[in-house]
């Protein structure tokens, strides 16, 4: 039972960890990046479809991304929700083509991605100490039931522990990078 836990709970870090990650690549760095665009929904024949699922990305330059659609009709739906879209894009359509060109990024408007970026970690680490505060406390109902005697109850949860910082030290890494990388110019 306390393995089942503690496998648990590193399988939900584990998650965290991938889901600041997707997060991190969704914020953009003055590079042209195929996962800005990971969120981004069109309107294809009336219900939200995912960009990757209606279109192919090629990036020709640092500064530019070719988007073709597999299907040319919607060109005009991938053009609006690039748009529309939090990215801040503003696509070219050569009627086979949408092309994208990542303009540079100001000081502060890198100061300012550099805060969004600093959020989410602090996010993911929230969600990480919440998943081992639960871990503990079905650790604890273990030792109390009697399913589990008291020194096993401190092992697992010095484990936990263990767990918890290499997760919260994975997004620290995370976020130094990031950070690095929004702040080169």
């Amino acid at each position: 039972m306390i393995e089942d836990t503690l496998l648990e709970a590193e399988e939900k870090m584990d998650k965290a960890i991938e889901v600041a990650k997707e997060d991190f690549a969704a914020i953009r760095t003055g590079r042209a990046n195929p996962g800005l665009y990971n969120k981004v929904l069109v309107d294809y024949y009336g219900s939200p479809t995912p960009l990757q699922q209606l279109a192919s990305f090629a990036i020709p330059d640092a500064r530019t991304i070719l988007i073709t659609p597999f299907d040319k009709t919607a060109l005009r739906d991938i053009e609006r929700a690039l748009s529309d879209s939090e990215v801040g894009a503003n696509p070219s359509n050569d009627g086979n083509v949408i092309r994208i060109t990542i303009p540079d990024l100001t000081q502060e408007r890198r100061k300012e991605y550099v805060k969004i970026v600093k959020t989410k970690a602090e996010d993911a680490k929230v969600s990480i100490r919440n998943i081992r505060r639960k871990a503990k406390e079905g650790l604890d109902r273990l030792v109390k039931d009697g399913e589990a005697g008291e020194d096993d109850g401190s092992r697992a949860e010095k484990e936990l522990d263990g767990l918890t910082k290499s997760h919260v030290d994975g997004i620290d890494e995370l976020l130094k990078r990031k950070e690095a990388e929004l702040l080169e110019v």
